[in-house]
């Protein structure tokens, strides 16, 4: 080497390089089969692989010392054994797991079982869920149409998820829970990998970004108790977990190619894999289509790369980013008689949507010992939400002059710290989950731009945006909720959390008659408070569980509350946060591999909802006033059950195995009180909403399916049948001219969806989604992308290629 001096230092930074040895081995049953995807760790440490297809493993790097090696896998009694290595050592050492299903009296063969959702742990990762109602969607698990990210089919087992079915892009996901509102499902904290992903949590929180359904692993939603650990949204969370890097090989390519009717093409392709301490992922997804109703074609690009490293065994940093550029045209809404005549024409040809979107992420996390853990995320958005068209109502008819442009750009940053201890008080196992946050979010909202009278997506404008305002929150929080465990079988979980939060509001509200630029009042918000929260776990067998829990929720003033519509209108200086408190009650668990269950009770206090009245002024001027006016309560029984005939009453399954599910909610979301106020003949006519129903909240939502699979084939049938629901808060029925109010009808909608497995890296997807072309909508739009009735796609197919390769 030419510079001794780096030599020197390299020597000095690895001075047992050469003498590093590894752990390897294979992981079988007793009857001595191999097991494929087995977890290897390291206990107290940062280091793990997966066995390949032949049950193999080999954990390299390894400095001399004695190790607590744990193997690990689904339906199997985890085994540990103490390794002791010297010097630049390979040492084999071999696992034998028994099977937790025969240790209990149920024999397990090939295809039998269930494959339906499962539950998350007492403690999961950094998080408690213990007492906790949630739901693991593992996507692997689903026959369904991933390339669309159709939501009926991934929620389908999930009771209680109503959807909003207007996107058939399936670019945005509009989602909820418990008569909440499905609008670009911001009634939940939507999180990636467990950051947010949304244009701001506390003023904005809207999520424009969805990642492709082909590479999320899982997606983790845990109800409104989620509040103490992860903070605003009566929903809860909705955590959506990538594919993480393969720990068995150095190397998986993967291709995912699917076509079908209204020119659809996606193309998914994915690179990953591990080498020593080196992880890594990458994946590009192409998605493309003409739409199933007239003027709604799209184009997508998605990438995302990831890395972590172990820098130690107790030490593992990481880096994310993710980018999505996504361009759709919006067909608008329908009057009631144009959606009866005909639901795929459409009255708009020039309206454009755009959501720019880019994430970045940076992880640490750190082992300090046998008993506790440390985590550390930074993250940070750039991204826009653009629209260009002809905005009105849907009644007036395009006159092909110059459109309206609309635009925000965000920008955001943030932090997160999360600590995990494990500690005793006499004989209890105790754990404490903690942390501390920082966000920081900015929001340059420009409005109602005179843009070009061309067909494109064209953002120019011509002079000034009418508005042009900068909304900017910042936020603080620190949480504490611990697991007490006076025996092994009850579970008891207490916890608050201290929030603090900063808005302001400041530009440009409107334009003089000379073109002049018009300065808003500056608005700032500050306030702090403590959410607290508590629940119980007790197990009635190994795999059975009573729950519930109380928890304090909160949904913080939106940006564009603290601004009026028109210079007339009042905002209360007064204006507050949404807060009430969510309840569960539920029993859960398996019943060896062929039943799995969850019924609970729910009850969701919903105060302080922010509403607009009439006012008077002393000058007998009438104003429009904007407050705190409601309280709305959703309460109901939901129930998720999935049986497996088959594996239960057949010892051989010759020909296949069949699984059943059902996925049912009956909720009452109702107002408690809301006040309204109407202007008649100029006098001011007050009113109260109390016994309505909350709008775009169905009673019931239930789903059933049914799967059946034999060696390669599985295929999955499904029929969602949703309740009628209201599209305004003062449950309107007939329809007005513009289809903004009136009943949202419900429906029943068939899906099948398949998969054929013909070589070791070859499989075939396919389905049909709407099998019977039922007509349907589940959203009347006020404002854009509609206005109007937005229908739901009928009957579409789809058809595609996965390849998959291992190194």
């Amino acid at each position: 080497m030419k510079n001794p001096l780096l030599a020197l230092a390299i020597l000095l930074y690895f001075p047992s390089l050469g003498q590093l040895g590894s752990i390897l081995g294979q992981v079988s049953t007793e009857s001595k089969e191999a097991l494929p995807g087995a977890s290897v760790v390291l206990v107290g440490t940062v280091r793990g692989v997966e066995t390949n297809g032949k049950g193999y493993y080999i954990l390299k790097g390894l400095k001399a010392g004695q190790y607590t090696v744990k193997v690990s896998f689904v339906g199997y009694k985890p085994s540990i054994q103490e390794v002791v290595i010297k010097e630049g050592e390979q040492r084999e050492v071999n696992f034998s797991l028994s099977d937790v299903t025969e240790l209990q009296g149920v024999s397990v063969f090939a295809q039998s079982g269930i494959k339906g959702n499962t539950f998350l742990p007492q403690v999961n990762d950094f998080t408690i869920t213990a007492g906790k109602k949630n739901e693991v969607i593992v996507l692997d698990n689903l026959q369904a149409n991933l390339a669309m990210n159709n939501s009926r089919q991934i929620f389908s087992r999930t009771p209680g998820i109503s959807v909003w079915e207007n996107d058939g892009s399936g670019i945005q996901l509009g989602v909820a829970s418990r008569g909440l509102s499905p609008n670009r499902s911001w009634e939940f904290n939507v999180r990636m990998d467990g950051y947010d992903i949304t244009p701001d949590p506390m003023g904005y929180p809207e999520a424009y970004y969805t990642p492709p359904m082909e590479v999320v692993d899982r997606i983790e939603i845990i109800r409104g108790a989620s509040s103490l650990q992860y903070g605003p949204q009566f929903g809860g969370l909705m955590n959506f977990i990538l594919r993480k890097p393969d720990l068995s090989t150095k190397l998986v390519v993967e291709s995912q190619n699917t076509t079908g009717n209204n020119g659809l093409f996606s193309s998914f392709n994915y690179v990953g894999g591990t080498s020593g301490r080196l992880s890594y992922t990458a994946y590009y997804q192409k998605r493309q289509g003409n739409g199933w109703r007239q003027n709604s074609q799209f184009n997508t690009d998605h990438t995302h790369g990831e890395i972590s490293y172990a820098i130690s065994n107790k030490l593992k940093v990481g880096a994310q980013l993710t980018y999505m550029q996504a361009v759709s045209q919006q067909a608008g809404g329908l009057t009631d008689t144009e959606f009866a005549q005909n639901s795929q024409q459409s009255k708009r040809a020039r309206n454009w949507f755009s959501t720019p979107w880019f994430i970045y992420a940076l992880t640490a996390d750190y082992i300090i010992n046998t008993n506790s853990k440390l985590s550390m995320k930074y993250f940070g958005t750039t991204a826009e939400r653009n629209s260009v068209g002809f905005m009105r109502a849907i009644t007036e008819v395009d006159p092909k002059g110059n459109r309206q442009v609309d635009r925000d750009l965000y920008q955001t940053n943030g932090a997160e710290m999360r600590y995990l201890l494990d500690y005793r008080i006499g004989s209890w196992k105790n754990t404490v989950a903690s942390g501390l946050r920082y966000f920081h979010g900015e929001m340059q909202r420009k409005l109602v731009g005179i843009g070009t009278s061309n067909n494109d997506l064209d953002l120019s404008i011509q002079g000034l945006y009418n508005r042009d305002l900068l909304f900017t929150n910042s936020n603080y929080a620190t949480f504490a909720e611990t697991i007490l465990r006076p025996t092994e079988t009850l579970a008891l979980t207490f916890g608050a959390r201290l929030e603090k939060i900063d808005t302001r509001m400041e530009g440009q509200s409107g334009l003089s008659a000379a073109g002049q630029p018009i300065a808003v009042t500056p608005e700032s918000r500050g306030r702090s408070f403590v959410l607290f929260g508590a629940g119980a776990e007790y197990k009635l067998s190994p795999n059975t569980k009573l729950y519930s829990n109380i928890a304090q929720a909160y949904r913080p003033v939106l940006s564009s509350d603290l601004l009026p519509p028109a210079t007339t209108d009042v905002i209360d200086p007064n204006l507050s946060d949404a807060k009430g408190y969510n309840f569960d009650i539920g029993y859960r668990g398996e019943v060896g591999n062929y039943l799995t269950f969850d019924i609970d009770y729910f009850y969701l206090d919903y105060a302080n909802r922010v509403g607009t009245i009439s006012q008077q002024a002393s000058d007998g001027r009438i104003f429009q006033y904007r407050t705190n006016l409601g309280h709305s309560v959703s309460k109901g029984a939901e129930a998720y059950i999935e049986f497996s005939p088959t594996t239960a009453w057949l010892k051989h399954q010759r020909f296949g195995n069949i699984s059943v599910f059902a996925s049912i909610a009956a909720i009452r979301a109702r107002y408690l009180n809301f006040k309204t106020t109407s202007v008649i003949n100029g006098k001011i006519v007050e009113g109260n909403l109390a016994g309505k129903h909350v709008e775009n909240a169905p009673d019931k939502i239930n789903r059933y399916g049914i799967t059946y699979s034999k060696k390669g084939l599985s295929v999955s049938w499904q029929i969602s049948d949703i309740g009628q629901a209201f599209a305004d808060a003062s449950n309107t029925i007939t329809p007005n001219a513009a289809a903004t109010t009136g009943l949202i009808p419900g429906y029943q909608v068939q899906d099948i969806s398949g998969s054929f497995k013909f070589k070791k890296y070859a499989q075939l997807k396919f389905g049909v989604n709407n099998i019977t072309d039922t007509r349907y909508f589940t959203r009347r739009s006020g404002g854009y992308p509609g206005p109007g009735i937005l229908p739901a796609d009928g009957r579409t197919w789809y058809v595609g290629l996965n390849l998959k390769f291992i190194k």
